[in-house]
């Protein structure tokens, strides 16, 4: 069985004469928390959409949940989870009524949507908000809602675009224990943050300046590496050497 759950090589998108990924090239296994790191205007934005088929390659390609990054981009869809700091559930439904759309979205039957919704809820404590709207949750609440919905049927992968902004601390460290879960079940998190303390939760963490991953390793390497004290430090390091403005 192949454990490269994403497999890309000398992946480019260009826009016009400007290159926005320059020929990237890594592999990510099953169960790994991945960190995607880089200042505004590295890139990985645009990295991050061609892995979840939203965006076609100019050069290069790869592939995702064993899917063909470039001729399969409707199955990778398919195939993933993704969840993004701009909120995605919606705000006039109930809680089960999120989970139990997104459950039919991902092609799930309705008993096992039925099924699986009890079991998630009791899970984030949630059981007793089961009828309330999503627009009454705090803040905290609903991101470890729109994950569990993210991960619900179950993918290979789940994209998180900057998943944690604007909650507070105690809330970003559940939120993690629910990665860290996900992650000892299987699930590969690929995970992209502006809070470097989350980088040290990573098995890995890659950082991109100006288009290129400019360095790839576990945390604890990077650190000694840079010879850095913690991640912050290799991040703004490597952050200052981009040539191109935001």
């Amino acid at each position: 069985m192949n454990d490269k759950v994403i497999e890309t090589k000398g992946l480019t998108k260009r826009f016009g004469s400007f290159t926005a990924v320059d020929h990237i090239s890594f592999e990510v296994v099953r169960g790994e928390i991945f960190g995607f790191l880089g200042a505004n205007g590295a890139g990985k934005t645009t990295a991050m959409r061609m892995l979840c088929g939203l965006s076609r390659p100019t050069e290069g390609g790869g592939t995702v949940a064993g899917f063909d990054i470039v001729r399969q981009s409707e199955q990778i869809k398919r195939n993933i989870g993704y969840m993004s700091q701009r909120f995605s559930l919606y705000e006039d439904l109930k809680v089960w009524e999120n989970i139990r759309l997104f459950g039919g979205i991902y092609g799930m039957g309705s008993r096992q949507i039925a099924e699986k919704t009890d079991r998630v809820l009791r899970r984030l404590g949630f059981a007793e908000e089961r009828n309330t709207l999503v627009s009454a949750l705090p803040l905290g609440w609903k991101q470890k809602l729109a994950f569990s919905v993210a991960i619900f049927h179950e993918p290979r992968i789940v994209f998180l675009d900057e998943p944690t902004g604007g909650v507070d601390p105690a809330t970003r460290r559940q939120f993690w224990e629910l990665i860290y879960d996900a992650s000892e079940r299987g699930i590969t998190v690929f995970v992209t943050t502006h809070y470097m303390d989350e980088a040290e939760y990573c098995n890995r963490v890659s950082i991109m300046v100006d288009g290129a991953i400019r360095a790839l390793d576990t945390p604890a390497n990077l650190k000694r590496t840079f010879d850095a004290p913690n991640m912050d430090e290799v991040f703004h390091r490597l952050a200052r050497e981009a040539k191109r403005g935001e």
